[in-house]
């Protein structure tokens, strides 16, 4: 049933049908409210166990008596009620009166409401989409999509409410941030921005992950079709867009889901699996055939609807464990006399099956972070089908190392190998995300040990081994210009940092490590496939905390990219990488290579450009590495005398000289 355009027409057979079992993939055009042509506007809602829904709003000045409050009726036993007011109108606010079980009346926002009022009203708008997408070019927007997706992935995180904000302390809308998002990021070389939760919802403190609107985006963004209006301008400008979903939990409030029409509706009736008790929500019952259908159809309908490129969907780990966060007796073991979650581990798979016949290419990324089998393998194959998983092992380990003074990192060698050793596991995505940079943890830089200078030369470090470890990468707004305060989601990023060299040099570098990426296949295409394409060179040099390993390039890329990388950093073949992380210069550090061609530098941090000491690497004149033949080192069968600048990793590739 398309909405505008359409006469007021009750939900058919076969709609009734489909959502009983749970299966109506466009959810939105049967539930909610809908403007018709002729005027006025239909609503439908599912409260299987109220007593009597009516709807309100200002067409009749919120009058709630039975003479002006339009009375839905009942249709058959789905458990929608379904009624037409022919006195609204486009951008009218509305709510449902829902008499319960229990003959209390409660006025509650529409659960498929595509529009809802600026927090702190909660009241549900009349709102039918008129955006034109400029951005597909004629392409087919889903292959365009496709497109993005199946390349390089280097993730900008993005709280659009404290990116940046007016001189007077307000927040942008999506729209007055879309053309200077969208150019920043895509300067910086990124292939995808992730928006931090863009619902509607009430708590601004709960950056978007407690959830009131499920369908209806965030109004302190602006309109939805500012949101569409973001979206297609990074499209325009070659970005792909992931949101963050949270279909795990929800928060108590009473004007939303919670208790909808008196009876625990879309949440589990027992406290001990429908309370959640570190966050003070409510757990989603995904064991029910129409919250399984909310949910699944609200994932396409952001990916159709919105054009998104994928999903990030939040605490993976909360749904699929009974026990999550539990006492003994304080959880229910499930049918089998397990810990797992058996109803959300099938909502799961049924989620990433559904998104793929229904949206392919699109992707589907789980922050999970427990040591859960095959998150990213096939359902079909036993697996849950993610796209995706955030690896925050890796994420700790290497936050933890880096934290360490140099003097004591021989102790923690291990933090940086040992996720080498299950980089195979999963198709990873490594975070440095939001969750990082909050709540007393400090910003990445001032994680940092040492003086500034230090400190700055490490985050350098860092970055570059996220760059150029297995695994696709994700960076939160702000640790490009090393940002040196926590994120507060009332403020914005320190953009005046830019001004001092050493934060634009982090920023030179950040662009760099994107730009070397792209063009060097070897640090990407080989994530997913890793058997033959990378191997360590010196993965034990505890004493030195130096680490050494190569990456090549797939033969699969290489027979199906028709475009080959250009640029003056391109490599189409191995590479290798060096990380010295004390602050000490390595003189005469051998190291082997396979390639007896010259060799030369893609990257070293510690160049002047980013604000390093410029340390000699060992090029001679023609700025190359020559590569002595006669010396054959870790199993190479050559090698190379480098000078290993303090504190630093570089990147190094066969120059390819004629």
């Amino acid at each position: 049933m398309s909405a505008l355009g359409a006469a007021a027409q009750q939900p058919g057979e076969l709609d009734l049908f489909l959502f009983g079992e749970g299966t109506h993939r466009r959810l939105w055009d049967l539930l909610g409210a809908h403007l018709c042509e002729s005027g006025g506007a239909t609503f439908a809602v599912w409260a299987p166990n109220a007593q009597q829904v009516s709807v309100v709003g200002d067409w009749a000045g919120w009058n709630e008596s039975s003479a002006e409050a339009t009375l839905l009726a009942t249709q058959g036993n789905s458990g929608i009620w379904w009624g037409f007011e022919p006195r609204a109108r486009p951008g009218d606010r509305y709510k449902f009166l829902v008499a319960g079980q229990n003959g209390q009346t409660t006025e509650r926002a529409d659960p498929l409401a595509t529009a809802a009022e600026v927090p702190p009203a909660t009241a549900s708008v009349l709102f039918e989409s008129s955006y034109v997408w400029n951005s597909s070019k004629g392409e087919d927007w889903r292959t365009a999509r496709s497109d993005r997706n199946s390349g390089r992935l280097s993730v900008y995180e993005v709280h659009l409410g404290s990116w940046r904000r007016h001189s007077d302390g307000r927040a942008h809308t999506a729209r007055e941030l879309a053309e200077p998002l969208a150019d920043w990021a895509s300067s910086l070389g990124f292939t995808h921005i992730e928006l931090m939760p863009v619902a509607s919802h009430p708590f601004g403190g709960s950056w978007g992950y407690q959830v009131s609107g499920y369908y209806a985006p965030d109004a302190r963004l602006g309109s939805p079709d500012d949101l569409r209006y973001l979206i297609d301008v990074c499209h325009d400008r070659g970005l792909g867009v992931i949101l963050d979903w949270v279909p795990a939990h929800f928060p108590k409030d009473r004007f939303a889901l919670a208790q909808f029409d008196g009876t625990a509706l879309y949440e589990h009736a027992d406290p001990r699996r429908g309370e959640h008790p570190d966050w003070g929500t409510l757990v989603f019952n995904h064991g029910r055939n129409e919250v399984r259908n909310f949910l699944v159809a609200n994932a396409l309908y952001w990916l159709e609807e919105f054009r998104v490129d994928g999903l990030r969907v939040d605490a993976v780990a909360s749904m699929l464990y009974l026990d999550y966060s539990r006492e003994a007796g304080e959880w229910v073991p499930n049918e089998l006399g397990g810990r797992e979650d058996l109803e959300a581990v099938a909502f799961v798979r049924e989620l990433n099956e559904v998104t793929a016949q229904e949206q392919p290419g699109a992707l589907v990324i789980a922050e999970e972070s427990t040591s859960w089998s095959g998150v990213t393998r096939p359902a079909d194959w036993g697996g849950l089908g993610f796209s995706r998983k955030w690896n925050l092992g890796w994420m700790h380990d290497t936050l933890s190392y880096f934290a360490q003074e140099p003097i004591h990192r021989a102790f923690h060698h291990h933090e940086l190998t040992f996720p080498m050793v299950y980089a195979r596991d999963e198709r990873w995505l490594l975070p440095l995300s939001h969750d990082e940079v909050v709540h007393g943890k400090g910003s990445l830089l001032n994680k940092m040990p040492g003086n500034h200078e230090e400190q700055l030369a490490h985050l350098r470090s860092l970055l570059a081994w996220q760059w150029c470890h297995p695994g696709r990468q994700l960076l939160f707004m702000g640790g490009e210009l090393a940002q040196e305060r926590e994120w507060s989601h009332e403020g914005e990023i320190d953009w005046f940092l830019l001004q001092r060299e050493g934060h634009d040099g982090v920023r030179r570098l950040v662009a760099d490590l994107n730009s070397v990426q792209a063009q060097n296949p070897a640090l990407w295409a080989g994530d997913d496939d890793l058997d033959h394409h990378i191997g360590w060179l010196d993965a034990d040099d505890h004493e030195h905390s130096i680490f050494s390993f190569w990456r090549s390039v797939p033969s699969w890329y290489e027979e199906q990219s028709n475009d080959q990388p250009q640029g003056p950093a391109a490599h189409h073949g191995s590479v290798a990488v060096v990380a010295n992380l004390t602050p000490v210069p390595r003189h005469g550090y051998r190291l082997g290579v396979s390639d007896l061609a010259p060799w030369k530098v893609l990257l070293d941090t510690d160049a002047q450009i980013y604000g390093g000491t410029a340390a000699h690497v060992g090029e001679n004149a023609d700025g190359v590495l020559v590569v002595d033949k006669d010396t054959p080192w870790q199993n190479q069968a050559g090698s190379l005398l480098l000078t290993l600048p303090p504190l630093s990793v570089i990147i190094l590739a066969p120059s390819e000289l004629p």
